[in-house]
């Protein structure tokens, strides 16, 4: 390249640079401009969005009107079969090994059938005996008698053969055989007795429910009960009700039992409330009075139900019924779907709900779901597919 030619070529750079450093100024300020006006658009359009954004965070919830439903109020209580009258049957004499049981569980048994049989090996003799020993005693006051009469008869003739010491004499024998013979006839009594007594009756008619005594078993009459009678076969439920149902309960009302395995109830009566309250538990002891029937053996677990009375009240789903350290409430939604706390009282449970005795006329948007999470003045959503009118 010539001197020419290079001088040309730096005139031209020289030139063009100064325009460059124009157009990329022009692009930088352009670019600003731009990316301020998108940043002013995203805050009006969030600004403008903004409540819907808040509102969309709400929690969703269901809520119901309950209105007020018809129900019947009941009494519900646990318990047990039981004999009405339950007899326990022992040993009452000195006691002595089992020889033979006659009876069984369930065996239906008459006022006097013989249950069990003791050994009767010793007393048997002794009664012998002791019969054997009053025969004796007999005779000898039959014949002191004899000789006292031809005494006094003697005395009494003309020319008195005994003197009157002798006849006193006679008189005297004659006594002491006649008190011979009572003391024998006691001594006879008491060993036949205990004879007796080595076998055990029935004390009435009724059902044997257990049976402790076994063949060749020595017992006193320390020994626990051999046979226990439920005296007639009758049967009732024992149960335990809280103190705060006995009020509502009264002698000669229906109940209503269950048993486990039987699925249709059985209609009782209530025949005795209690006097007294356990101090401990608050409860107190019912008995229902049952009809006769095979399936209802003492000893077996059984619900009971009495209904009391009936009433129109509100009820909730249990969901929806809340207790803390203020007492029992449920959360409504109030103005501006916000909630607000409505302190209840407790009415009862039912198949369909809880019910409430105060704090709602049934009218109010009963939030059933999430209560627990809700705090008082929180804004919800209430979904509609679920709310109900």
């Amino acid at each position: 390249m010539n001197e020419h030619a290079r001088t040309r070529l730096d005139e031209l750079t020289a030139a063009t640079v100064p325009a460059r450093g124009l157009v990329s100024r022009r692009v930088l300020i352009g670019g600003l401009v731009l990316l301020l006006a998108g940043l002013g658009y995203l805050i009006v359009h969030r600004a403008a969005n903004k409540p819907d954004a808040a509102a969309n965070a709400a929690p969703l919830v269901s809520a119901t009107a309950p209105g007020r439903t018809p129900y019947t109020l009941s009494v519900s209580f646990t318990g047990a079969i039981v004999a009405r009258y339950d007899m326990p049957i022992g040993i009452d004499g000195e006691g002595g090994r089992v020889s033979a049981v006659l009876v069984e569980v369930g065996d239906t048994v008459q006022r006097g059938q013989a249950l069990a049989r003791l050994d009767t090996s010793v007393l048997a003799p002794q009664v012998a005996s002791l019969r054997a020993s009053l025969e004796q005693s007999r005779a000898e006051a039959v014949l002191a008698d004899a000789e006292y009469q031809r005494a006094v008869a003697i005395n009494g003739s003309v020319v008195a053969a005994l003197s009157k010491a002798e006849v006193e004499k006679r008189r005297s024998q004659l006594a002491t055989a006649n008190a011979h013979v009572h003391a024998s006839e006691a001594q006879l009594a008491e060993a036949e007795a205990r004879l007796g007594r080595t076998e055990l009756h029935a004390p009435a008619d009724g059902i044997v429910l257990t049976r402790a005594a076994e063949v060749g078993q020595a017992v006193t009459a320390g020994t626990a009960p051999l046979f226990r009678l439920a005296r007639g076969g009758e049967v009732e439920m024992k149960a335990m009700v809280a103190e705060q149902d006995l009020p509502k309960l009264k002698v000669g009302q229906t109940a209503q039992v269950s048993i486990t395995g039987v699925q249709t109830p059985y209609t009782g009566t209530i025949r005795l409330l209690p006097a007294v309250i356990d101090p401990m538990s608050r409860l107190g002891e019912v008995r229902v009075t049952l009809p006769h029937d095979r399936n209802l053996r003492p000893g077996a677990f059984a619900r009971g139900e009495a209904k009391v009375a009936t009433d129109v009240r509100p009820i909730v789903p249990q969901t929806a019924f809340l207790a803390d350290s203020r007492g029992s409430y449920v959360y409504v939604v109030g103005e501006g779907e916000r909630v607000v706390r409505k302190p209840v009282k407790f009415g009862g449970a039912q198949p369909s709900g809880i019910v409430i005795a105060e704090g709602l006329d049934g009218s109010e948007r009963v939030i059933t779901t999430a209560g627990a999470f809700l705090h008082e003045g929180e804004q919800v959503r209430v979904d509609s597919a679920k709310a109900t009118p």
